[in-house]
């Protein structure tokens, strides 16, 4: 009885780890949409979502015209620290030559409100309630950017906080596209 008992816990205990690591393994490096980062040279997946101003933002708002999307938060430290560089790009370009989108990872509007005023972050910034958004664009760290050339399709994407340098040239190569 004691034999057979150990067997059962050695079959069980296989079965466990096998469907473990498939699972992970299929999460890992699964390669369909929800499974990881959109790539380069792909269209980015459609939106829309309610602004700060109020009004529903889509992608195809932005259709034409160089683009950078960058998914953010205020409890991120990383997206504390690029959001003056970014806003600095954006300001000293007025809106001409490329837009700028930011999207809230959940927060409330008190909190994201607060920030933008703190920041004065004149771009525009959306909010994903639910997060949907976030997950099919596959997001896994915070914050990941997205640049998106005037042909719609995604040039490059960042994943963590930008320095000045990296911001800069990321831009230089998404303008002369």
């Amino acid at each position: 009885m004691k034999s057979y008992r150990r067997t059962i816990q050695i079959v069980i205990f296989l079965a466990v780890v096998l469907l473990g690591g498939y699972a992970i393994g299929n999460a890992v490096f699964s390669d369909n949409g929800s499974g990881g980062l959109p790539k380069i040279g792909s269209k980015p997946p459609d939106f829309a979502l309610l602004g700060m101003d109020g009004k529903t933002h889509r992608l195809s708002d932005y259709k034409g015209k160089p683009l950078i999307i960058n998914f953010w938060g205020t409890f991120c430290p990383g997206c504390v620290y690029e959001t003056p560089d970014l806003q600095s790009k954006y300001a000293a370009q007025d809106g001409k030559q490329f837009e700028i989108v930011g999207i809230n990872l959940g927060e409330d509007d008190l909190t994201i409100s607060n920030f933008v005023q703190n920041y004065k972050v004149s771009y525009d910034i959306l909010k994903d309630e639910d997060r949907t958004v976030e997950r099919e664009y596959g997001l896994r760290s915070y914050p990941t950017t997205f640049f998106i050339n005037p042909d719609g399709k995604i040039e490059d994407i960042f994943i963590g906080p930008m320095q000045q340098k990296d911001l800069d040239a990321r831009l230089s190569r998404l303008l002369k596209t």
